[in-house]
């Protein structure tokens, strides 16, 4: 009791303090088309610094999509059963004995983001390059590091960030695609007062909308393929929606006079896009490339006649912290982006619904954190 410090969180909930759970239900995908929900032994003993976590909601990425899809992107594969996910929330069920920032009951967003801190991208900052990155849910290294869709989770106590008691835990869970879209706008190197475009509005998209907004974008374009994301694009903040479908030629106007837009972020992954933001991008302004896509063939000539700045932008890490307090502070409303919330039992067919455009932006899964918590109280 002393040691998993929920003296308190069990005296007020009125549950037994040194329940255990021995199992516990995971994500895992072996290969392309093969999720599976599997019982796992639940973790063992908290170390000094972690925090045991029961997972509440867990929004599946773009990339969960790629490895449930096509068993990974690029030249990245799965090699071994890996558990999926790393856009996570959840209530905090036990603290090792050094932890002081979160106690048991705290509700909280959970970063994926957990670099070594001693590399030299760490030493400079650049921590999104950590030579030792463990992010959830990631193929990238082998063996790989597993994913945070889990029915219990561990992490380190710098990892958790406590909400807002009038933030669900269900919007708590979109801190991890909004850092991604506050991170790109970090490599923009500032927004105030400039005209941009934004194209792809899913989940990333729509949520970097909201992040031009608070940063004082002056004007904001999006486009898109279908109408569901570009609705969502108008809720978060864009000044003017297009349809690239239905109005092929609606950027035409943004063509004159070399190019209208100051930045472009281009958040679909699709080449072209990125080649079609090279005709309305202006001289020397910026394009930001945030979407996974494959190889392009990029028109050389055209970005050095018009001096283009063209940037990556990857995971994130210390926006992590400012997703989580414009969420808290109502200074960003993620609300539009949530289309759907399906049971775990169901979490394997919600990844055809999340790859359905037509029908669903963001898809969460709920791990039942809430539902256990209201039982046991």
């Amino acid at each position: 009791h002393s040691l998993c410090g929920r003296r308190r969180y069990c005296h007020a909930l009125n549950i037994n303090p040194c329940f255990k759970v021995s199992e516990m239900r995971t994500l895992v995908c072996h290969d392309a088309r093969d999720v599976r929900i599997e019982e796992h032994p639940a973790p063992g003993p908290l170390a000094r610094h972690d925090v045991l976590v029961r997972v509440a909601f867990g929004g599946i990425c773009g990339s969960d999509l790629h490895y449930q899809q096509h068993g990974g992107f690029g030249t990245v594969r799965i090699k071994e059963p890996m558990a999926l996910g790393h856009e996570v929330s959840g209530i905090v069920d036990q603290v090792g004995e050094s932890v002081t920032e979160v106690r048991a009951g705290d509700r909280i967003a959970i970063s994926p983001s957990r670099p070594c801190g001693q590399c030299k991208f760490c030493h400079a900052g650049q921590q999104n390059h950590c030579l030792n990155m463990r992010f959830y849910g990631s193929a990238m290294p082998f063996p790989h590091i597993q994913g945070a869709f889990s029915e219990l989770l561990v992490i380190s106590a710098s990892q958790a960030h406590r909400v807002a008691d009038h933030l669900s835990l269900s919007e708590a869970a979109l801190a991890e695609p909004l850092s991604v879209g506050l991170h790109a706008i970090n490599r923009a190197g500032g927004v105030f007062g400039k005209q941009v475009l934004v194209t792809g509005c899913g989940p990333i998209g729509s949520l970097l909308i909201g992040g031009l907004r608070r940063a004082g974008a002056r004007r904001i374009v999006a486009v898109d393929l279908a109408d569901m994301p570009l609705a969502c694009a108008r809720a978060m903040g864009a000044d003017e929606t297009i349809n690239l479908r239905t109005q092929a030629s609606a950027l035409d106007a943004y063509k004159v006079d070399k190019g209208q837009f100051d930045a472009v972020f281009e958040a679909s992954g699709s080449d072209a896009a990125l080649r079609s933001a090279l005709d309305v991008i202006a001289p020397r302004g910026t394009l930001v490339t945030v979407g996974l896509g494959g190889e392009v063939s990029l028109p050389m000539n055209q970005i050095v006649a018009k001096e283009i700045e063209l940037r990556g932008s990857f995971r994130f890490h210390p926006e992590f912290a400012t997703a989580v307090q414009f969420l808290n502070d109502g200074l960003i409303d993620g609300k539009p982006v949530i289309t759907r919330v399906v049971p775990l039992d169901d979490a394997v067919s919600a990844f055809d619904l999340a790859g359905d455009k037509s029908q669903s932006l963001k898809v969460q899964i709920d791990f039942g954190a809430i539902d256990k918590l209201q039982v046991a109280a």
